[in-house]
């Protein structure tokens, strides 16, 4: 691959301003796409960008950012900018993510998550510069698994959630268009991601928040469901080598997976500990569509991505709460 940009979808969240960032660092030009969704407040996403900005303008040789607003939705505006970027690839975050409140509005997942990936595909396909595609999956296409660690080979036709079915459907999409124009496309199922500037609605972010402020940590059951978290600068490293390594597997799903899955109620301790307070749990019922457990076969990954996650839980939720108190002081200084 030479010249041209990368295209970022949903460039402005959490993994997409950490993968901007990481790829301006590299000296590659990035146009960045988001639409600044409702989801969670637009100023959090402005953040984002304004880190990206002051992360890599002393960087000499660093890449160029771009950012336009749009809708994946939206097909005639992917078509014109396509045309106008003419991208060198795609790497396609944006989504409408969560598992509860898919259940909520299974309606609008399908039409962002599907209906916008196919957006996407028919403009990098049409688009001739375009020599590779790379999606983001979820760990949550292998539903209630009983056996772990899960593999890539495993079936995942029994997803428990409307966000998994989407994301499992945009992989058969991506499949599709491989076999019918060779596009080369990647896609990426990842599991649990935290660091910082995650979204305020995932857990960890939302518990720390919760303990600084001596408040009460909702646990949905037990604690004895447990997910393998995956510190943000790991998968940052997977998807960058899943991008530049593509073109020779032509279509390939990796797990990009922590490999040490921690339960609810150690994960509320390790944050405790970073925070350095003792949690005050309220625990309630289990929330429909909420899996048991993930844990990532990685060595797919491992062997063809060289991947090789290096971050510690306990080390990233540290880091996390390092972040967001460095954010507070900076915010209320303001």
């Amino acid at each position: 691959m030479s010249g041209g940009a990368v295209l970022i979808t949903g460039a402005a969240g959490f993994i997409g301003s950490h993968l901007a960032e990481a790829l301006l660092r590299q000296g590659r030009d990035v146009v960045g796409l988001d639409n600044f969704d409702a989801f969670y407040a637009r100023n959090i996403k402005q953040r984002n960008l304004d880190a990206i900005q002051e992360a890599t303008a002393s960087i000499a040789g660093a890449g160029a950012f771009t950012l336009v607003e749009g809708d994946i939705r939206r097909p005639g505006d992917m078509m014109q900018l396509f045309a106008s970027v003419e991208p060198v690839s795609v790497i396609h975050l944006a989504a409408r993510a969560g598992v509860r409140p898919s259940i909520a509005q299974p309606g609008l997942y399908a039409e962002v998550n599907v209906t916008g990936t196919v957006n996407l595909l028919e403009a990098a396909r049409k688009t001739k510069s375009v020599d590779r595609f790379v999606m983001a999956s979820s760990s949550s296409v292998y539903g209630n698994r009983s056996q772990v660690p899960f593999c890539e080979a495993d079936p995942v036709s029994e997803p428990i959630s409307p966000y998994a079915a989407t994301k499992r459907a945009c992989e058969l999409i991506g499949h599709t268009y491989h076999h019918l124009y060779g596009l080369p496309v990647a896609c990426l199922r990842f599991f649990t991601v935290f660091g910082p500037r995650q979204r305020p609605d995932l857990a960890i972010a939302r518990f720390i928040e919760l303990m600084e402020r001596n408040e009460s940590i909702p646990m949905f059951g037990d604690g004895s469901t447990s997910r393998d978290y995956t510190y943000i600068d790991d998968i940052i490293a997977g998807v960058i080598a899943a991008h530049d390594r593509i073109v020779g597997h032509g279509y390939r799903i990796w797990n990009l997976g922590g490999r040490h899955p921690v339960t609810l109620h150690e994960m509320i301790q390790a944050i405790g500990s970073a925070v350095g307070k003792a949690p005050r749990i309220e625990q309630l019922a289990m929330q429909p569509g909420d899996v048991e457990r993930t844990c990532a076969d990685t060595q797919r990954s491992a062997k063809e991505l060289g991947f090789a996650p290096q971050v510690p839980f306990a080390e990233g939720v540290a880091r996390q709460v390092a972040v967001a108190r460095a954010d507070r002081e900076a915010a209320s200084a303001i």
